[in-house]
């Protein structure tokens, strides 16, 4: 995502000759971007964001030895469905997809950090 980011950047800020100047608000510079060109960015900075409670619930399960089965199903189905969100978000923006994708991915990392605490309390 961060390679796409700037492939449609670092061209839109050429072609219409934008100047970053860091005195100014950043919505004044986003602003001047095209929607398409902004959603790669939206989409970055929700990448840092959620996935990494997924990061440390993984390594957890990783960690307890319990990164199979199951738990590895789930680990790939949030997986998936971020990667689906993310290429919804990028390409056509729809609201709903999108939520939905995020909803059930939120619903999945829901279910690996009970199964992770489960396992942390029940040894």
């Amino acid at each position: 995502m961060c390679v796409w980011l700037y492939a449609t950047r670092i061209p839109a800020l050429k072609e219409r000759n934008v100047i970053y100047d860091p005195r100014r608000p950043s919505e004044e510079f986003h602003a001047q971007l095209p929607a398409s060109v902004r959603w790669k960015a939206d989409n970055y900075n929700n990448l840092l964001e959620q996935p990494t409670i997924f990061y440390a619930v993984a390594l957890t399960l990783a960690f307890l030895n319990a990164g199979s089965g199951l738990n590895a199903g789930l680990a790939w189905a949030y997986v998936a469905l971020r990667i689906a969100h993310s290429l919804v978000h990028v390409l056509i923006n729809k609201v709903m997809i999108r939520f939905a994708l995020f909803a059930a991915a939120s619903l999945v990392l829901l279910v690996m950090t009970l199964r992770a605490a489960w396992i942390i309390v029940l040894g």
